[in-house]
């Protein structure tokens, strides 16, 4: 069940981010002068350079859009703010199998402007600068952040969903980025946390 929702929205997503074309890169029509049978003069001009996507930073909403089946939805995401070393009963060293880890809470928001679809936890990761991915924890205590994003709500037009997700993280180096990489999102979306 977990991993047909989170394919739901990535379905969304999918759409939003595969629909449009840009002017420059569109095929035309080629002119008269083009038809002609002789061979080019001077060699093909380089490929551009894609432009990177933007790293976000705390507290900006990044709003997709696109379709599910034949429904039109739309939406946002963001990431609020990280913690690093929050307390608990539990260790994230014992969790991790490494000595040296800690916790680490995410605080972020999705919401539903259009349509309905699913929204989890599990999108959600971060990322260090040597390229690792630490994925959110699958052991709960009950003294971690409140409230928690929960494992899978289905978000409605005008309906939100905030909490933070808790992560097993070495202490040091620090996360640079908290990434949204859900099914069908071609290249996730991220968030500056380096100095939180």
């Amino acid at each position: 069940m977990r991993t047909i929702h989170a394919a739901t929205l990535g379905l969304a997503l999918l759409a939003a981010t595969g629909c449009g074309t840009d002017a420059s890169t569109a095929s035309k029509a080629p002119s008269p002068s083009a038809t002609s049978a002789a061979a080019p003069t001077s060699s093909p001009s380089p490929s551009p350079t894609p432009t990177p996507d933007p790293v976000f930073t705390v507290g900006h909403a990044w709003a997709f859009e696109g379709t599910i089946g034949a429904e039109q939805v739309s939406g946002n995401a963001a990431v609020l703010g990280y913690r690093h070393k929050v307390r608990s009963v539990g260790s994230a060293a014992d969790e991790s199998g490494t000595a040296g880890y800690v916790w680490a809470a995410l605080d972020v928001k999705v919401c539903s402007d259009k349509g309905t679809f699913v929204a989890t936890d599990q999108p959600w990761t971060l990322t260090y600068a040597d390229g690792a991915r630490i994925a959110p924890s699958s052991t709960t205590f009950d003294d971690f952040p409140k409230p928690a994003f929960p494992f899978e709500t289905t978000l409605t037009a005008g309906k939100c969903v905030k909490g933070n997700i808790v992560f097993a993280v070495p202490d040091n180096p620090r996360p640079s980025t908290a990434a949204y990489a859900p099914n069908g999102l071609a290249t996730p979306r991220e968030w500056d946390i380096s100095k939180l």
